[in-house]
């Protein structure tokens, strides 16, 4: 190589022009179109991920709720045993001579009072209204 060529290569005007790139809208309409088909696809697994767990978190709700409704029952049971039991009238009279100190009545003094049924409604046609009646049975 010559020294003439070596200046020639130094001195020569290399053209370093900004680089401008166009934009190619059919790849970014397909970049466009793959993420808005990504995200709904995220969506939907999203929306079924949630109604899974909601549909299992239900399930275990039912389950406790089942469990508590027997032990309810259970309890109700008892309580209904427990009632018809302090209903007898062994047990009340036990309880009223030793805890509450009480003595059952001797003949003489107990009383016994009777129910009263009340008499039927007599028929409306031989019921005498107020005012027929103070003014002599004559009806106006």
């Amino acid at each position: 190589m010559s020294p003439l060529d070596l200046e020639y290569d130094i001195k020569r005007d290399i053209p370093n022009n900004p680089i401008v790139r166009e934009i190619d809208k059919t790849r970014q309409r397909e970049l466009w179109r793959s993420l808005a088909i990504g995200v709904c696809l995220v969506a939907v697994l999203l929306f079924s991920a949630w109604q899974h767990y909601e549909l299992l978190r239900h399930g275990y709700e039912v389950e406790l709720m089942e469990q508590e409704r027997a032990r309810e029952i259970e309890l109700n049971r008892h309580l209904r045993l427990e009632i018809e039991t302090l209903r007898s009238p062994r047990l009340i009279e036990q309880i009223a001579i030793e805890e509450l100190n009480l003595v059952a009545p001797t003949p003489a003094e107990a009383h016994v009072i009777e129910r009263f049924v009340p008499a039927d409604q007599p028929d409306r046609s031989v019921v005498v209204s107020r005012d027929a009646a103070s003014q002599g049975g004559q009806r106006p």
